[in-house]
């Protein structure tokens, strides 16, 4: 299993030069990734170009920008030129995001989700590989060829229920998946992913697991804690659907906390469950809580 370090966006004077010296550090510490998420401070994509373009030797991803907002030969185009700044070190995960955000912050229907990805990806994909894309789906349309350097980048789908577990199995590399715990994956997210990529005959999929984590003495208050910062995401019904398979009633019940002995065997745990990576998001007693996965990171 491999490690990634989450980077967080921190409100400072130069979150430019501030995102650089975190991908720095994940370098220096021995982590094979390092992860922007995409929500309202920075766009990710053009953040991590700048950023990152300054920062060799370490993969870096987008966890995950939203499809909706973006045309998906205009994504295509962007993460292209991205990818060319990076000097081929992108992988690009998107998602739906949610409907309250979709509908009442962008103004776009969010009627049958899982049709719109399915068209998206049939677009993005080829898109962003410079072929020649012709397609009319109920939804979307494109007819054009893209020039942009930098093709040919992993595409990671945020895939939770079957639907789309399936359908990133089968058009993309793999999932990147938010507040899962490991009975889910070993139970749900591997065994359906896995199958639709063989069916397929595509390669095993990647699965990018993130987390809280936090190496700690006093695992209750950690929880607490934890449902603090991480309380929406139990109220929407993806991350919900995926608490209740777990058997987790708030997001802090799948957070991972502990000692060093404990927080290194619930890793081991989601590493037999099948993720490939694991990206955790810090959330208290960070000093330790490093020193821990930069060990486990350089192995």
């Amino acid at each position: 299993m491999r490690y990634g370090s989450f980077l967080a966006e921190r409100q400072v004077a130069d979150p430019i030069a501030d995102l650089r010296d975190q991908i720095a550090q994940a370098v220096a510490d021995g982590f094979s990734s390092a992860w922007l998420s995409h929500i309202f401070s920075l766009d990710a994509l053009t953040a991590l170009a700048v950023a990152g373009s300054q920062v060799p030797a370490i993969e870096l991803g987008t966890s995950v920008v939203p499809v909706h907002p973006r045309h998906p030969a205009a994504l295509a185009q962007q993460a292209m030129t991205a990818n060319a700044a990076l000097g081929g070190r992108l992988t690009l995960g998107v998602g739906l995001s949610h409907q309250p955000v979709i509908e009442a912050m962008f103004g776009y229907s969010f009627d049958r989700p899982g049709q719109y990805m399915r068209e998206y990806l049939d677009i993005l994909i080829p898109a962003s590989r410079g072929e020649q894309v012709a397609y009319e789906g109920e939804r979307l349309k494109a007819g054009l060829t893209l020039t942009t350097p930098g093709s040919g980048f992993p595409v990671l789908v945020a895939a939770l229920g079957p639907r789309m577990l399936k359908l990133a199995g089968t058009v993309a590399d793999g999932t990147v998946l938010w507040m899962t715990g490991p009975k889910t994956i070993a139970g749900h997210i591997t065994p359906t992913i896995t199958a639709a990529a063989a069916e397929a005959g595509r390669e095993a999929p990647r699965i990018v697991c993130q987390l809280p984590l936090c190496v700690t003495d006093d695992p209750a208050a950690a929880v607490a804690r934890a449902n603090e910062i991480f309380e929406i995401y139990g109220q929407f019904p993806s991350y919900r659907a995926m608490l209740d398979r777990e058997g987790a009633a708030t997001p802090g019940d799948v957070a991972i906390v502990g000692d060093e002995d404990t927080v290194l065997a619930k890793l081991a745990e989601l590493e037999r469950a099948g993720v490939t990576d694991f990206v955790a998001s810090v959330f208290a007693n960070r000093d330790r809580t490093r020193t821990l996965l930069t060990g486990a990171a350089k192995g």
